[in-house]
């Protein structure tokens, strides 16, 4: 099985780490010097358990690469559109475009049933290039739980002790190339599971990043050194609270929030998205913020504190000029 994992940033590169010392047949995608150190002195993934060291295919030339069964999409959602035309062409025709990312996907409603069924969300895929390129039907959630940075070119650091991917179709139908990914993985020591429910899964996380990511902009600090003022975490609370009404409005179970809120609280990892404000990269601002409140309006829930702090955190990336409001 051929996988190629478009963009070798923190996350990608530490999904293609693990395939790679497996044995997989994996290439990768990546630009500019983490590319360069790749082709130099190859892909290096720091576990709690030793160092990585792999060499595989590396390119900044989709085209290069032969059809494959996956592509693990690995880029912010921000530039997901300008990418689509490639992602598609490197797909078989029977292949699989995996999209982990945070927050909500392009491909939210499709197969979703009901009355929001088949609704376009229109900040994520503005002028459908994901839609026309790559198609709903060809499309896969993944939700990962690694804390990962990268501290130079060509290194990952993945600091949580135990790495989990949570993929699944939209349609919820069991497909073999994705048993066979997760065959691939759970050895490496990155746990893959595949499930029916993908959207619960995007949800139980999405909680955690309406709450972590907004207020991780507002104060550039992992959450240990804000929720530890009560009147912070009620605040955590009632926002996260809120989501959990939008998920089950959208007929999804998000799990429990205070456990969640539970791990937050004790967390020394920046989040992501307070990570791409501080060095001047785009933001998944929409995505993991926004499109959330969108959903929420065509739920008919009302969601007045993460309306205040996510208009604040969106002011704060406006202001940084790191957003542009594209509407809804």
């Amino acid at each position: 099985m051929k996988i190629c994992v478009y963009g070798a940033g923190a996350v990608g590169g530490h999904i293609a780490g693990r395939l790679a010392s497996r044995d997989a047949e994996v290439s990768l995608v990546a630009r500019g010097e983490q590319l360069a150190a790749i082709r130099r002195h190859g892909l290096r993934v720091q576990t709690r358990e030793g160092e990585l060291v792999s060499h595989p295919v590396a390119t900044d030339r989709p085209a290069e690469l032969e059809p494959q069964d996956i592509v693990i999409v690995a880029v912010k959602a921000p530039a997901l559109p300008a990418i689509a035309e490639q992602v598609g062409s490197l797909l078989r025709p029977d292949g699989l475009a995996l999209f982990v990312m945070n927050g909500i996907p392009w491909w939210y409603f499709h197969s979703h049933g009901g009355p929001l069924g088949g609704t376009h969300l229109r900040r994520l895929d503005p002028e459908r290039a994901l839609e026309n390129h790559v198609g709903p039907d060809r499309a896969v959630g993944a939700v990962a739980y690694t804390a990962c940075s990268v501290p130079a070119p060509g290194l990952i650091r993945a600091e949580n002790p135990r790495n989990r991917l949570v993929i699944g179709r939209p349609d919820g139908r069991p497909d073999e190339k994705l048993d066979a990914l997760a065959t691939l993985l759970n050895p490496s020591g990155l746990e893959a599971t595949v499930t029916p429910k993908i959207r619960d899964a995007i949800w139980a996380k999405l909680l955690m990043n309406l709450v972590g990511g907004s207020l991780a902009v507002l104060t550039g600090s992992p959450m240990k050194d804000v929720l530890d003022k009560p009147a912070i975490a009620g605040t955590a609370k009632a926002m996260a609270d809120e989501g959990a009404a939008i998920a089950r409005a959208l007929g999804c179970d998000p799990g429990d929030p205070e456990e969640g809120l539970s791990k937050l609280a004790k967390s020394g990892h920046l989040q992501s998205i307070a990570q791409d404000l501080r060095a001047s990269r785009p933001m998944e601002i929409d995505a993991m913020l926004r499109v959330p409140l969108d959903l929420a309006a065509l739920a008919q829930v009302p969601t007045p504190n993460l309306e205040l702090v996510i208009e604040l955190a969106t002011q704060r990336a406006r202001a940084a000029g790191q957003y542009y409001d594209t509407g809804s």
